[in-house]
């Protein structure tokens, strides 16, 4: 297959490049790589797919917004995580579906702050739990066999390591498995979890 990783320089995205390029064909595109994006911004998706082949799957490692309890939280830090993360996602999945095969996939990515929040992740939690919600609806009214369905990570271990929170977390390369089953099985609508 040729699928797109989305996000394919951070932690998480590397290790899904990593996974899918054993059997499959990967462009890798990100805001610093030769495909470049920038998913806040809905020209610079469209402009990405038409730079690219019909694709067989998409993958969604991709998407900020900013840590911090609610009274923390300005309107601008709202409108950057919602146009990012959330609406960065959506926009994917909707430019992306026209330049997806039959039966091809996407896959995006929320978090696990979705399902375990706690004071600082006011963002987090919300926008997790929009891009779950979103897959599992708008998965329902897909045409051609699409599928689409999201991982949710938990804390990685790379990324624990690398703030100082512990040693703790999953390794990435045991998350990328997750988005290489969600590619190459049947599912629709799903979120997977490593919980």
């Amino acid at each position: 297959m040729k699928i797109l990783v989305i996000g394919a320089t951070g932690t998480i995205g590397s290790a899904v490049v990593e996974a899918l390029a054993k059997n499959h064909e990967v462009i890798s595109a990100s805001r610093s790589s030769e495909v470049a994006v920038d998913i806040s911004d809905w020209n610079s998706i469209e402009k990405m797919y038409r730079s690219l082949p019909k694709l067989d799957a998409i993958v969604s490692t991709s998407g900020e917004a900013k840590f911090g309890p609610l009274e923390n939280l300005s309107h601008e830090d709202f409108a950057f995580g919602l146009i990012n993360k959330l609406m960065g996602q959506v926009n994917l999945v909707r430019y992306g579906l026209e330049h997806i095969n039959a039966s091809g996939s996407i896959t995006l990515t929320s978090g696990i702050l979705a399902l375990q929040p706690h004071a600082e992740s006011v963002m987090l939690t919300m926008i997790n739990s929009g891009v779950e919600g979103f897959v599992r609806s708008a998965a329902l009214g897909l045409s051609q066999a699409k599928r689409l369905n999201a991982v949710s990570p938990p804390l990685v271990k790379e990324t624990a390591t690398k703030m100082g929170w512990g040693v703790g977390g999953t390794p990435a390369n045991v998350v990328a498995q997750e988005y290489v089953k969600a590619i190459e099985s049947n599912m629709n609508g799903r979120v997977l979890q490593l919980i």
